[in-house]
């Protein structure tokens, strides 16, 4: 059987054409790049808006905290485990468009039910994340959140039309619809900054819950959910477009779904897990910015500094880590349907070795950059909030290639159907996370509380990996891990000393004017736009020195497009 043959689906949902991994990977790479080109400019302004640190940008965090973390578990978390398998298995059939109608059909209808649910249940969602707050905050984070949780419907559908698209190897929308959210959520921080103006930490205007009228909780939180709608429903037309028309089903054989329902109950147990770590993260970072707020000092991170933290962590991991586990993710399945487990086990292997070239890389650039970094994210913000979101960025970027490997074993598991060893895994390393956050918020100063959180979560990622590593082990066979040894420990000397380079050139650019946001700006900007480049080659150029050829794999797509445009 071939390829093409073995992911063909009935006359009514043609398959798309198989690419290789690396052009899937530019594709989803370059959608998302400019999604979260957007997203930077759109967070920059939100900061504006209303702050990184302060009363009004705590709210707002948990409120948007609640939609995106019952995401990661309905939709990440239980959708993506077996969406893309499921799928995959489907159009092998020849009835397959009615088995995945049906998914399409129970998943949104089911979505609709939780999001109606949990929308009622904002006020014990915003007690349950926060900790030392005083009332007016928490009914300021509620008035926010019955705005943002109806969220979790559109990222669902999002979910769900995006993995159809790419089990058929349409990657391109799923990754370029975010440019549309974006662009609608700056329209509305637009609208918010021109008839409220800007954020100032020396007014107490915007840090006064009872400022907040109706119409600037919309134009914040309501527009934002716009966007996520549009993001969802643009995904209609690239469907149309491929073929696939979507017919409600409601029944099917017995035990048709039964390896979905299977799978999704212990992605649904591995993944509530991990958010009780995120309980407990948001509970100390929301209870230090309380402090803060207490003691007048904006410096002191808190749970929206986190949030921005993350945001910046994950851009790296986005562009490309991402991308490559979306497109490995659909070959994986593709191997393990096929019970071609000597596939599955190459495809892994590469796996493995691609997402540690290009993630200690970037752990380098955060690490080294990290002042920049956020100088160029958070424009609007005081130098010594700088600095402590610098901090929580570097404590996150040590554990960046962990959280890339950790995605590629959870896809093998997904792809063999046993969700139940994820869950099970997930246990130790929910506890190591939650030990290490409690233990450095009992030994350090409040103001490093959210820096430990973020270190507390890097270890726990090393934790799992070591463990997943073992189980994907046992059920496809040797990972290679002499080889990926071998490439992995030639990458971390380069990374260290691109790193290195980058460190030591960013002290010779000349302090920045805290008076003069612009002039800061302007310093930051430049300092990335020379020394990011610069990593990258001096990076390229040691990995090639020392031989290690995954460096080529991913960028070959796009010299292959930069030499067709030069002849």
């Amino acid at each position: 059987m071939t390829e093409d043959e073995a992911t063909a689906g009935g006359p009514e949902a043609p398959a798309a054409p198989r690419r290789s991994v690396g052009r899937n990977t530019l594709v989803m790479a370059s959608g998302t790049f400019v999604s979260r080109g957007l997203g930077f400019i759109r967070n920059a302004m939100l900061v504006g808006a209303i702050g990184a640190t302060g009363i009004a940008a705590n709210a707002y965090d948990v409120a948007n905290k609640i939609p995106n973390t019952l995401y990661a578990i309905v939709a990440a978390g239980v959708l993506n485990a077996v969406l893309v398998p499921q799928i995959v298995r489907a159009f092998r059939r020849p009835d397959g468009k009615r088995t995945v109608d049906r998914i399409v059909t129970l998943g949104i209808a089911g979505s609709l039910g939780i999001t109606v649910l949990f929308t009622l249940a904002a006020p014990v969602f915003v007690n349950v994340y926060t900790q030392g707050w005083d009332a007016p905050q928490r009914e300021l984070a509620i008035a926010f959140a019955f705005w943002c949780i109806p969220q979790l419907l559109f990222y669902s559908v999002y979910t769900i039309l995006g993995q159809v698209l790419n089990a058929r190897e349409q990657y391109g929308p799923y990754m370029w619809a975010p440019v549309l959210n974006n662009i609608v959520s700056i329209v509305g921080l637009a609208a918010f900054l021109a008839m409220y103006g800007g954020y100032d930490r020396h007014s107490a205007a915007f840090d006064d819950p009872g400022w907040w009228g109706a119409n600037a909780i919309w134009l914040i939180a309501g527009t934002a959910t716009l966007g996520i709608a549009a993001q969802a429903l643009i995904l209609v037309w690239p469907l149309l477009r491929g073929g696939y028309r979507w017919r409600p089903v409601w029944t099917g054989p017995q035990g048709e779904l039964s390896g979905v329902t299977t799978v999704a109950g212990w992605a649904l147990g591995a993944v509530l897990l991990d958010q009780a770590g995120v309980i407990v993260v948001t509970r100390i970072a929301s209870e230090a910015g309380a402090i803060g707020s207490e003691l007048g000092d904006p410096s002191i991170a808190g749970n929206a500094a986190y949030f921005n933290a993350m945001m910046l962590y994950l851009l790296p991991h986005s562009l490309i880590i991402v991308s490559l586990l979306t497109a490995l993710a659909t070959t994986m399945s593709r191997h393990a349907a096929a019970q071609d487990m000597a596939a599955l086990r190459a495809t892994v292997q590469r796996g493995m070795r691609i997402v540690t070239v290009f993630g200690l890389w970037s752990t380098a650039v955060l690490v080294a950059l990290a002042p920049a970094i956020v100088r160029l994210a958070l424009p609007t913000v005081e130098a010594d909030v700088v600095r402590s979101v610098a901090y929580v960025l570097m404590a996150l970027a040590v554990g960046g290639v962990p959280l890339a490997l950790l995605g590629v074993f959870k896809n093998v598991f997904f792809a063999l159907e046993d969700g139940r060893a994820v869950f099970l895994i997930q246990i130790p390393v929910t506890i190591a996370w939650a030990v290490g956050m409690l233990a450095f918020q009992r030994v350090l100063d409040p103001y490093w509380w959210t820096a430990g959180v973020a270190l507390a979560l890097s270890l726990s990622n090393v934790v799992g990996v070591v463990l997943r590593a073992r189980g994907v082990r046992r059920r496809i066979g040797s990972l290679g891990l002499a080889a990926y040894t071998a490439v992995a420990s030639r990458a971390l000397l380069a990374a260290a000393l691109a790193g290195v380079a980058g460190w030591s050139l960013l002290r010779f650019i000349p302090e920045p004017d805290p008076a003069d946001r612009l002039h800061s700006l302007m310093i930051a900007c430049g300092a990335l736009a020379v020394l990011v480049p610069l990593m990258g080659v001096l990076y390229w150029a040691l990995l090639r020195v020392l031989r290690v050829p995954e460096a080529s794999e991913l960028a070959e797509p796009l010299l292959r497009r930069l030499r067709r445009t030069v002849r």
